[in-house]
């Protein structure tokens, strides 16, 4: 193997990850919050919410005042997902706060290949089988969300937003587009 080879980890950089009809990202790039809000089936509301509240927060560009928008890049919109499907599973949000900390703090590159696993209380990282095995034996996991599934969905979501939109980075001017037909 020739030192030019990438490192696994490299593959889930943020430009590789748009695949299947998805455009690359350039720098200072992202998708509005109204996007992210859709592709990740939350409201507009609860997206604003926990970025204010920094549960969430966009990567790409934080608001800077009044006008502005955030850009959120592939791994937030995963994120806010993750975050939905614990709610919907009725985990506090302080759990999911620890959760998604836990996530941060782990520098995860590989999140195609973790689950998140409950108890219905805590919220556990499991990034091999064996974790999960280990979990599940002691009786601890009731549920689990397979964050490459999860993956899956979102890219699926934005490709569907991105065909709908004339332009996935501005849909406003797609509103405005489909006004004036």
């Amino acid at each position: 193997m020739s030192d030019q080879t990438p490192a696994a980890d490299d593959r889930y950089e943020l430009e590789v990850l748009f695949t299947d009809g998805l455009p690359e990202l350039e720098e200072g790039h992202g998708y509005r919050g109204t996007v992210a809000a859709r592709a990740a089936g939350i409201s507009y509301r609860q997206l604003d919410y926990w970025a204010r509240t920094q549960l969430v927060e966009p990567t790409v560009r934080e608001a800077a005042g009044s006008g502005s928008q955030r850009l959120y890049g592939f791994r937030d919109i995963l994120v806010l997902k993750l975050v939905k499907r614990l709610l919907d599973t009725g985990i506090s949000l302080q759990q999911i706060r620890v959760a998604v900390d836990q996530l941060r703090a782990a520098g995860i590159t590989d999140l195609a290949q973790t689950t998140l696993m409950s108890d219905g209380a805590s919220v556990y990282l499991c990034t091999s089988d064996d974790e999960v095995i280990d979990l599940v034996s002691r009786g601890q996991g009731v549920f689990g969300i397979a964050v490459g599934k999860v993956w899956r969905e979102v890219e699926s979501s934005l490709v569907d937003l991105e065909s709908t939109a004339a332009d996935p980075q501005d849909e406003l001017a797609a509103r405005r587009a489909t006004k004036a037909s």
